[in-house]
């Protein structure tokens, strides 16, 4: 039996719910407009040093050779970032939670998989500096076949986006390419509805497009401790994330948060965090990185696009009795948060409404050469959308037991 303990926090909480229809203040509301809310980028330290990093021109290729000697002597720098540098190279967001395998690089090494993907790091005394050094690099590419759309990425001979998933789908529970979720006899309530509905619906990458990038900051403290000012909004797992791939116990980091410069979930993902932290403890030096707007739309998750199919029955008097739904989920070249969605996807289906019957509901998380996504699905959204167009339709059906497709 489910307990209330409202004991618990008693001196702050107010059961009393006078709050629906009066004007209710932030607490954050007075910094912003006055102008005083600290951001992670307002922290000043002396002799600051900027990140910088070169990112892929192609889809998909294999790298034969990076030549950063030019690059190396060029005026400001200090240090160059390479994939050996970095301690645990190899990561996945979820490997927090011991969910999918370690698949994305932090810094490519034989193959990029994705326009934008990090290959390199230049650490400099300015951001120019760094910008005009990362011009110097010259990388050698063979491009390969590549694969953008979510269906294509599971046909026989389609080319693989990450060795570690050559299949281009992500393994649930180490076996399953999909997750699925079934309620009662489906198919018997489709030969009972008046009118059987079936669409396909496809949505478009999002891109969260806040006002503030992501970015962070990281000071060499005492004892081999570093302080990080970020825009994180997950702030303990973007600690532990970076704690992983920099091979170092969490408790030599400490994460400042503060006012996030808008996010929409997009600064979830743990983006520069690791890799500022590394150019820190390699330098000695506070050094930031963050992302230019155009970096933030190729390295940044976007909310993934989906492929939906859905098939509903209905009664003329607009209940719903049945659906089936088969949903493929663009994650982009890695899978980041993406296998998340899928999951959440599958418990979404319903929408709000009630369905008795209802099966299978299939969500798979598909690989393809773009830019990796977040953990958002589109599926409430999607079941609103299918409500309002059957609403249209239901009224209109020639007869009983018609089938609709829109």
């Amino acid at each position: 039996m489910l307990e209330f303990r409202k004991d618990i926090f008693a001196d702050e909480r107010d059961d009393n719910l006078k709050e629906v229809g009066h004007p209710t203040q932030r607490q954050d509301m007075l910094g912003h407009v006055t102008g005083t809310s600290a951001y992670y980028d307002d922290h000043r330290f002396a002799n600051l040093l900027h990140l910088k990093v070169l990112r892929s021109p192609h889809a998909h290729a294999r790298i034969r050779s990076i030549d950063d000697s030019v690059a190396a002597r060029a005026p400001g720098v200090k240090r160059i970032i390479r994939a050996a540098d970095v301690p645990v190279n190899l990561n996945t967001l979820l490997s927090l939670i011991q969910f999918g395998k370690d698949d994305e690089p932090s810094l490519a090494t034989d193959v990029v998989r994705y326009k934008g993907e990090p290959i390199i790091g230049v650490v400099a005394t300015s951001e120019r500096a760094a910008l005009q050094a990362l011009a110097m690099v010259r990388v050698s590419y063979d491009p390969l076949p590549a694969v953008f759309d979510v269906e294509e990425a599971l046909k026989p001979g389609a080319p693989s986006v990450n060795a570690t998933y050559p299949k281009n789908t992500f393994e649930y529970y180490g076996k399953y390419d999909h997750q699925k979720l079934r309620f009662g006899d489906a198919d018997t309530a489709f030969a009972q509805a008046d009118v059987v509905l079936e669409e396909r619906y496809q949505m478009s990458p999002i891109e969260h497009a806040p006002i503030e990038t992501n970015g962070s900051i990281a000071v060499p403290d005492t004892n081999g401790r570093f302080v990080v000012y970020t825009s994180t909004q997950a702030l303990f797992f973007s600690l532990d994330t970076a704690a992983k791939i920099n091979a170092m116990p969490s408790n030599q980091l400490h994460f400042i948060g503060g006012t996030v410069g808008s996010g929409f979930g997009g600064k979830v993902d743990t983006l520069t965090e690791p890799l500022v932290i590394l150019a820190a403890r390699l330098t000695g030096a506070p050094v930031r990185y963050r992302l230019s707007r155009h970096e933030e739309m190729q390295f940044g998750p976007p909310r993934g696009a989906e492929r939906i199919y859905v098939k509903d029955g209905v009664m003329r008097d607009g209940r719903i009795i049945a659906r089936k739904v088969r949903a493929y989920f663009d994650s982009g070249a890695y899978t980041r948060l993406s296998s998340y969605a899928a999951v959440k996807c599958a418990a979404h289906i319903p929408g709000p409404y009630t369905i008795p019957r209802s099966g299978p509901l299939h969500a798979s998380n598909q690989g393809v050469q773009r830019p990796c996504a977040g953990a958002l699905d589109q599926q409430i959204e999607l079941s609103q959308q299918h409500v309002e167009v059957r609403a249209g339709l239901v009224h209109h059906a020639p007869e009983a037991n018609a089938t609709v497709a829109v």
